[in-house]
C-alpha cells in the first residue's frame, strides 16, 4: 500500500467492514516493530511470560493479524491471579501500536521533510480499545503491567481477550513477581532530564497559552513524565533560547520590562505558575532555566516608553551584556529565595563555547552568588568545577574519568550524558530498534553516570500523530510521546531501562552492605555485558540478558 493512501484508507475502512475476516493473535516480543502489511504469517519469537519486582512495570506485545477482509478489532485485559492474590486488570494498560511515517538516520542538518524518503514504523501506542485491521495487515497490541508494590510474590496469570467480528481469541500470559520491591519513581536515583515544551501542547490542543485549560491539558503529559522518574523542570528566561529550532518555538516565562524611566522590572508570574504546576505533578528536584547564552544573541524585552517589543543585542564579555543580565540575576535570585527555590534552580546553557561560558559564569558569580549552573555540551575542564549539573554528548562522555565522577558525586554534583541527532546508537528515533531505548539507561550505568538528558519530550512536528519527520533531524528526534498524552514503544522501553538501572543499584548496595563479595562480583560481571560497541547488532540480546540476569539474583 502506498503511504500517501494509508491513512485515508484507514478512515474509509471504519465506514465499510465486511463480516468475513480471518483474524489471528499470537504472542510477539517487545523488541520488534511489526510491519503493517505483513498479513497473518509473520514469523516472530513469542514471549508471554516475564519476571518483575514489586513496583516494576513490564511490557508484552501481542501480534494481531488479519488475512481476510477488513475487520473491527477490540481488546480487553483480565485480572492476573495467583491463587487468591490479584493484580487488577486496571493495572494493565496499553493499546494497539499504530504506525507513523519515519525516515532513516541522516545526522544533523536542515533538509526537506521528504528528502530521505518515507516508511511506516510501529511506534504510537494508542489508548483506543478498538482498531480497524485492513485485509492482510497486522498490529502489535502493547501491554504494560504495573505490578503493585504491595502484591505478594508468586506467578500471576491473566489473559488478553481479542474480539473481531464476533470471534473471540483468548491469549494467556504470566508475570512472576519476585521478592524485591522497586521504590516509587520519585525516589529513583536515575537523573532523567527530558526537556518539556508547553508551547507545543497549547498549539496542538488549540488553547490559550498559560490559561487554566492549558494547564489542565498539560497535566497528563507531565504526570506521565513524572512516572518515568523525571527530575527536572524545564523553564525559559528568554524568548527563543534555541532560536526557534522546533515547530513550536519556546517563549520566555519571564516578562522583561524596561520602564519609561530606564529602570527594569521583571514579571515572574508565568514562571512561578509553571514551576508550581510541575512540582504538583511530582517533578521537583531541579529547575533548569534557559538561557543566558541563547543560540542567537538577541534578548527580547518590552519597552514601556514606545509600547513595543525590542531586542537587546549583546554577547558574553561585553559591558552591555553584563549590565543587561546583572539586574535580572539580582532580581531573580531574590525572587527564588523568597519562593524557597534558590537551591534547586540552575542557570542553564546548551552547547555553548568555553569563552562564552566563562564570561557568563563571571556575571552569575558577581550578581547572584551561590546560583547553580548547568550545561549540556562539550567537556571544558576550565569550568567543570563551576558546573553543578554537567551533561556531555555520548561522543565525548569518555572525558568523565572515574576520579572526576567520584569527586563530583562527593560534591553533590550531577554528571550525565545525552544523545541527539548526531548519534545513531543508542537513540530514540521512530525507526530505532526498541531495545536501544532501554540500552540508554544501561549505558549510563556502565559508565557510572548519574543519568541521561534528552532535549525533546514533546516538541512535536506539524502532524506528529501521523508524520514524525522534521526538517533538521532524523524522524522522531523531536518527541518521544504523542499528542493527547499517547505513549510510544520508545518511551515504554526507556522507562524499562531506567528500572533496571535502579534494580542494579539496589542489589549492589545490598550486596556490599552484607559483605557478599560473590554477589558483587556477579553484578560487576553482568554489567560488563553492556558494550556500546556492539549496540548496532546486539542491543536486544544485551538488554534482555541484563534484565534476566538481574531477575535471577
Amino acid at each position: 500500500m502506498k503511504l500517501r493512501h494509508f491513512f485515508a484508507a484507514m478512515a474509509f475502512a471504519v465506514l465499510a467492514m465486511p463480516l468475513s475476516a480471518q483474524v489471528k493473535a499470537k504472542w510477539g516480543n517487545t523488541d520488534t516493530r511489526y510491519p503493517v502489511e505483513a498479513g497473518a504469517e509473520i514469523k516472530t519469537t513469542g514471549v508471554n511470560s516475564t519476571a518483575a519486582w514489586r513496583g516494576e512495570r513490564v511490557n508484552f506485545q501481542l501480534l494481531v493479524s488479519n488475512a481476510g477482509e477488513d475487520a473491527q478489532v477490540t481488546y480487553s485485559f483480565s485480572d492476573l491471579k495467583c491463587g487468591k492474590n490479584v493484580i487488577p486488570a486496571a493495572n494493565v494498560v496499553g493499546g494497539f501500536v499504530q504506525p507513523v511515517i519515519t525516515d532513516r538516520f541522516t545526522g544533523c542538518g536542515h533538509h526537506a521533510v521528504d528528502a530521505y524518503g518515507e516508511n511506516l514504523s510501529a511506534d504510537r501506542i494508542t489508548d483506543e480499545a478498538t482498531t480497524v485491521l485492513e485485509a492482510n495487515t497486522s498490529r502489535g497490541l502493547w501491554l504494560t503491567v504495573e505490578v503493585p508494590q504491595t502484591v505478594k510474590p508468586g506467578t500471576y496469570t491473566g489473559s488478553v481477550i481479542v474480539t473481531a467480528n464476533g470471534k473471540t481469541l483468548k491469549n494467556s500470559y504470566s508475570v512472576k513477581v519476585l521478592n524485591h520491591t522497586l521504590p516509587a519513581p520519585k525516589e529513583w536515583r536515575f537523573h532523567l532530564d527530558f526537556w518539556q515544551n508547553p508551547y507545543a501542547v497549547a498549539r496542538v490542543h488549540n488553547v490559550e497559552l498559560w490559561s487554566d485549560k492549558h494547564f489542565e491539558l498539560l497535566r497528563p503529559y507531565m504526570e506521565k513524565l513524572a512516572a518515568g522518574g523525571q527530575k527536572v523542570i524545564t523553564a525559559t528566561l528568554t524568548h527563543k533560547p534555541w532560536n526557534g529550532q522546533t515547530f513550536d518555538p519556546f517563549g520566555s516565562m519571564v516578562t522583561w520590562v524596561r520602564k519609561a524611566d530606564g529602570s527594569w522590572w521583571y514579571d515572574f508570574t508565568v514562571f512561578d505558575r509553571w514551576v508550581e504546576f510541575m512540582m504538583d505533578c511530582g517533578i521537583d528536584k531541579e529547575i533548569t532555566c534557559f538561557s543566558m547564552i541563547p543560540w542567537r544573541l538577541a534578548f527580547r524585552y518590552y519597552d514601556q516608553a514606545t509600547d513595543s517589543h525590542k531586542e537587546m543585542k549583546c554577547a558574553p564579555g561585553e559591558k552591555a551584556y553584563s549590565e543587561f543580565w546583572g539586574g535580572m540575576l539580582k532580581a531573580f535570585a531574590a525572587h527564588l529565595k523568597e519562593k524557597g527555590w534558590f537551591d534547586k534552580t540552575f542557570i542553564s546553557m546548551d552547547e555553548r563555547s568555553l569563552q562564552q561560558m566563562q564570561a557568563a559564569i563571571k556575571v552569575i558569580k558577581e550578581n547572584a552568588p551561590g546560583m547553580k549552573i548547568s550545561m549540556a555540551g562539550n567537556y571544558h575542564p576550565e569550568i567543570e568545577a563551576d558546573i553543578a549539573d554537567y551533561c556531555l554528548g555520548i561522543e565525548t562522555s569518555n572525558a568523565y574519568t572515574p576520579e572526576l565522577l567520584a569527586r563530583r558525586r562527593a560534591e553533590g554534583k550531577v554528571s550525565t550524558y545525552y544523545t541527539c541527532c548526531s548519534a545513531e546508537y543508542p537513540n530514540v528515533f521512530t525507526f530505532t530498534a526498541p531495545a536501544d531505548a532501554e540500552f540508554i539507561a544501561l549505558e549510563a550505568l556502565s559508565k557510572d553516570l548519574d543519568g541521561y538528558l534528552r532535549w525533546a519530550y514533546n516538541s512535536w512536528t506539524e502532524d506528529a500523530e501521523k508524520d514524525s519527520r522534521f526538517i533538521s533531524w532524523p524522524a522522531g528526534d523531536t518527541y518521544i510521546v504523542y499528542p493527547f498524552s499517547i505513549s510510544s514503544v520508545r518511551w515504554e522501553r526507556m522507562v524499562q531501562g531506567i528500572q533496571q538501572f535502579e534494580k542494579y543499584k539496589i542489589l549492589m548496595d545490598e550486596a556490599k552492605a552484607n559483605g557478599n563479595k560473590a554477589r558483587v562480583a556477579k553484578l560487576e560481571k553482568l554489567l560488563k555485558s553492556i558494550d556500546l560497541k556492539k549496540i548496532s547488532k546486539e542491543s536486544a540480546n544485551m538488554v534482555n540478558g541484563f534484565r534476566n540476569g538481574l531477575n535471577k539474583m
